[in-house]
């Protein structure tokens, strides 16, 4: 079976996450015959990683994650080209500006015969904080590119049921599928290690060396659904602790908004945004506490590793949240926008050490008995 994914952006986020896990898995032996392609916004990094494993892959220079109608009519040339130089049986459509593009593709001017399109969702877009127009735009745009799709995949239960209240129905099916992990494929530093590469990237960034009790961290891109100020604003509650700092590890668009805010609050001591290495997750052992306090998730890549490496974690009801989350028992659910909750649980976990030890294990407990790989393949292989 052919099978051509097309991603709008290359670089290593949630979405792309997925794919890179998924080919990873579908490339042993003989089933597949697999080709990768992404717009070219985003750095390469996928692309990068998917070459390195020994798979095809393309680069579509006029895909753009922002519309632009002289992009996307050339993009939707450049598609349609690359699917009858590669000749698929699935095309497999990843995030919304690739799925509507590239479902155009195969439909005009005429629909290319016996080609089955399966289309991936990590978050509806118009679930992202824009104005009303641009959400009800692209909530029409999911409902009419819906009847070009066989199938549609989305990873939570709240996805899901959105897509049947607006009628995004696809010809066939849609289906929810989580995403999964192979918990013994984490390339966890220990502690000490972690922390000691930490400080020596702070150090390098800030020209500043020190050790600290207590980290909470969050690894997330900087974009604006990530809502990275609530991070901040929940720091400010441990301003006078001086045992404890906030860390951030990520790149992206609202870094200069972040980095006025925590100087705006005094916060210089105790909040750093550090770049993000290859391998983020090997740093998340560093962390005594990981929080997501994101506005729009679908089902969260950096929480679903958090709960594999044992960390307590917090995250802000979105998407998944309360899918992989039973508060209390694996974790806490927090109301987004809410850093006063955040930050009343961060307290609660650092005033009881066996409650923070309990967190972490029923966490990594939850992820091999719900959230694995396998599971996750088996699932998208049953559709193809």
């Amino acid at each position: 079976m052919r099978i051509l994914f097309i991603i709008t952006q290359s670089e290593f986020g949630g979405a792309q996450r997925f794919i890179f896990n998924l080919v990873n898995k579908l490339r042993v032996g003989p089933k597949y015959e697999i080709t990768v392609a992404t717009g070219s916004d985003g750095g390469g990094n996928l692309l990068k990683s998917v070459q390195n494993i020994g798979l095809p892959i393309h680069e579509i220079k006029h895909l753009k994650r922002n519309i632009s109608i002289g992009h996307d009519i050339l993009a939707i040339f450049e598609i349609r080209n690359l699917i009858h130089e590669t000749k698929p049986d699935v095309l497999f459509l990843n995030s919304s500006k690739a799925g509507f593009i590239g479902a155009l593709a195969a439909k005009f001017p005429m629909r290319i015969k016996n080609l089955k399109i399966v289309y991936r969702i990590g978050g509806w877009t118009f679930n992202d904080p824009w104005p009303n127009w641009k959400k009800k735009m692209w909530a029409i745009l999911e409902r009419i590119s819906a009847r070009w799709k066989d199938y549609i995949i989305v990873n939570c239960k709240s996805d899901y049921d959105q897509a049947h209240k607006l009628k995004i129905r696809p010809r066939n099916k849609l289906v929810l599928v989580h995403n999964g992990i192979d918990p013994y494929k984490i390339n966890l530093l220990t502690k000490e290690e972690a922390r000691l590469k930490l400080f020596e990237k702070i150090s390098r960034q800030w020209g500043k060396v020190f050790q600290v009790k207590r980290i909470v961290g969050t690894i997330a891109n900087l974009y604006p659904v990530k809502a990275l100020e609530y991070f901040v604003e929940t720091a400010d509650y441990f301003k006078k602790d001086e045992d404890t700092i906030f860390v951030i590890i990520g790149e992206g668009q609202e870094y200069e908004r972040l980095q006025s805010l925590i100087k705006t609050k005094g916060l210089e001591k105790s909040v750093f945004i550090i770049s993000q290495p290859t391998e983020a997750s090997q740093l998340l052992s560093a962390f005594d506490v990981f929080v997501l306090v994101s506005i729009k998730e679908g089902f969260s890549w950096s929480l679903l590793e958090a709960m594999t490496a044992k960390l307590p974690v917090i995250s802000t009801d979105v998407g998944a949240a309360k899918e992989m989350i039973e508060d209390g028992k694996n974790g806490f659910v927090v109301e987004a926008r809410k850093p006063e909750q955040i930050a009343a649980r961060i307290k609660e976990i650092f005033d009881n050490s066996r409650l923070q030890q309990e967190l972490g294990i029923q966490a990594h407990q939850t992820v091999l008995f719900k959230f694995s790989l396998d599971k996750m393949v088996s699932q998208i292989e049953s559709l193809l």
